[in-house]
């Protein structure tokens, strides 16, 4: 584990004595996938404190540790997460903006990518989860994305789902192994596949997974940084060539 890891792990250490020692509540910032994985790798260890892990709504990526519950605390605390939505202020000159405009916009504004969330894109709005202590900044101060200008308010409605579109599709490879089933899906090499699991890019159930030969199963959630997410379905038969049918459902 590099110094970074060792600093999040003591970190997250520190929060948890805390919490339980005062009978407070604890909230991380937002964590990245892989910090998440660092937590599930401590589950165990802190098993004296309760620790709830969530984003804003269902599904996301990106997700705050609260420590501490109401028995423990006495009451309970919602986690301090608000969520803007993002318009532009003229919809037929809005441009359609991707996750990375916005969220190059917000860096732009010199928020720390540990204060963001998830951000869900629908069509030319978006709604980003933040901490509830950046809002009013964001509110103030963000009122353009790329060459479209944009108004900010607090969301109505909240997202169900960072998952906006779940694509079906049906691929062919020659075995389940991890790196085989990613390389398929992302249309990679299988060259390009092994080189994400060495660069500890590939998450399975939130884990982090370095074995590329590893076997999917049913209902496996598989992230992988810089591509997205896809849920590993079923075998659904092999063809009378060898290949396995497989299903898998990729998010957006």
């Amino acid at each position: 584990m590099d110094s970074e890891g060792v600093l999040f792990q003591k970190r997250v250490r520190e929060l948890a004595q805390k919490a339980y020692h005062n009978g407070q509540y604890l909230f991380s910032n937002f964590l990245s996938v892989a910090e998440l994985a660092m937590y599930y790798q401590m589950e165990k260890e802190l098993f004296y404190v309760p620790i709830t892990a969530f984003g804003g709504t269902a599904d996301c990526e990106r997700m705050m540790l609260r420590f501490g519950d109401e028995a423990l605390c006495g009451y309970e605390a919602p986690f301090p997460i608000a969520c803007i939505e993002i318009a532009p202020l003229m919809e037929k000159f809005g441009e359609a903006l991707g996750h990375r405009d916005y969220l190059g916009a917000l860096m732009n504004l010199g928020i720390e990518r540990s204060m963001l969330g998830d951000i869900v894109i629908d069509k030319k709005k978006a709604c980003i989860f933040c901490t509830d202590t950046m809002a009013p900044y964001i509110l103030e101060n963000l009122s353009k994305i790329r060459h479209t200008s944009v108004r900010c308010q607090i969301a109505e409605n909240v997202p169900k789902s960072t998952v906006t579109r779940l694509e079906q599709r049906t691929i062919q490879v020659q075995t389940a192994r991890m790196d085989s089933v990613i390389a398929k899906v992302y249309n990679l090499s299988r060259t390009e596949s092994t080189e994400l699991f060495r660069t500890k890019k590939v998450f399975v159930n939130g884990y982090l997974n370095e074995n590329n030969s590893g076997q999917l199963r049913q209902k496996d959630l598989v992230s992988v940084r810089g591509f997205g997410r896809f849920r590993f379905i079923k075998v659904l038969g092999e063809t009378r060539k060898g290949k396995l049918n497989i299903d898998v459902e990729l998010y957006y």
